[in-house]
Parts: C-alpha cells; sequence; structure tokens
C-alpha cells in the first residue's frame, strides 16, 4: 500500500544543535497532539469508514503524517546530535539523556510516553470526522506554540510547513464532514434507521 520515497516532504538541516528546542518539539513526535498519533488514528478509521471517497481521504492523510513523523525525528535528531555534557547539563537536557541518550524517544514535551489513549477511533462516520476536525485544530495550535518558543530560521521553516499542512487537513476533514453529513441526510439515517432509533430512542 505505501511507497516510500527517500526524502523528507521538506527539508530538515539544521546547523545549531539545541536540545532545549528539541524537548519541546518532541511532543509532536509521541505527545498527545503529535504526528504519531494522528497517523494512528486516520489509518485505524479508514477500515471502518463506509464512504470510499472518505476512506481515501484517511488514508492519504494517514501516510502524509507517518512522513510528518519523519521530519519532526529528523529535526529532533539534528538539534540533539554531537551534544557535550555542558550542553545537556545547560540546557536540562539531562532527564531525558538518562533514559534515552539522543535516540529519538515518542514522548510529550512534559516527557510523558506515548500512549494509544491519545488517538480516537469509534466507527461512526460523524463522531470520526468530527474528532479529525478537532485533532488537526490541537497539531495546529502546539505548532504555534512551537513557533512562539523557537527563533532559529533552520527550525522554524519545517516547523512552519507542518503547521500549514495542518491547516490543509483540517480543510480536507471538513469537506469529509460536509460529504458524509450529506450522504446520511440522503438517507434520513438518524431519523429513520430502525436499528438506531430501537436502541438509542428509549
Amino acid at each position: 500500500m505505501f511507497v516510500y520515497e527517500k526524502k523528507l516532504q521538506y527539508p530538515v538541516k539544521i546547523k545549531n544543535p539545541n536540545p532545549k528546542y528539541a524537548q519541546i518539539i518532541i511532543s509532536q513526535y509521541g505527545g498527545p497532539d503529535g504526528e504519531l498519533g494522528a497517523s494512528l488514528r486516520y489509518l485505524s478509521q479508514r477500515f471502518a469508514m463506509p464512504y470510499d471517497e472518505l476512506k481515501g481521504l484517511l488514508t492519504d492523510i494517514g501516510t502524509e503524517e507517518l512522513s510528518h513523523l519523519e521530519m519532526i525525528g529528523a529535526i529532533v535528531y539534528q538539534l540533539t546530535r554531537n551534544l557535550s555534557e555542558e550542553d545537556i547539563k545547560k540546557h536540562g537536557f539531562d532527564a531525558y539523556f538518562v533514559d534515552h541518550t539522543a535516540g529519538v524517544y515518542p514522548s510529550s514535551a512534559a516527557g510523558v510516553p506515548f500512549t494509544a489513549a491519545y488517538i480516537q477511533s469509534k466507527g461512526d462516520v460523524i463522531t470520526d470526522m468530527s474528532e479529525n476536525l478537532a485533532a488537526e485544530q490541537k497539531a495546529r495550535t502546539t505548532y504555534d506554540n512551537i513557533l512562539r518558543l523557537v527563533d532559529d530560521p533552520d527550525v522554524r521553516e519545517p516547523i512552519k510547513f507542518l503547521r500549514a499542512r495542518e491547516i490543509v487537513h483540517f480543510q480536507r476533514f471538513g469537506e469529509g464532514l460536509r460529504l458524509a453529513t450529506d450522504k446520511l441526510d440522503e438517507k434520513n439515517f438518524y431519523a429513520f434507521n430502525p436499528s438506531f432509533d430501537k436502541h438509542c430512542n428509549k
């Protein structure tokens, strides 16, 4: 299903390592609104999605989120390469270093490891599409917060690219929600679906 092109979706070429930046940016690797959670959310939701157009949308965006995960990993790696003991201590990177050295590990900026509790897959088209709209806005807000704290242009440019993609994904999911709503309205699904009514209108 996947074709791997051996280049990043947007180039990452960071000249100056900065473990403090790495500590906050890693939240978009394995934090509550990060790229790992996004890719798993969409690639899981697609199995139960009843409409081919939306199944394709979830597959496309879920796959792109994997490329964003790769970009964040590259950013974190480049920000933490060749650190001296002094750099590690000076920038408060010691707690992370003790557990992971300079390996890229999925966690939040607060150091909480990634958990599947960050993702949601309900199997209901309206619920899942609404979840995805909120998820894209939360990711965009996280990138906004990162940009408030980072001033290195080598770091800011790929982060700005990723932020822009969250906005595009939000727009696509908005279109998807409208499409799903139209299809359900055509069948009067929520008003006249006997199996739905039987269990929910008591």
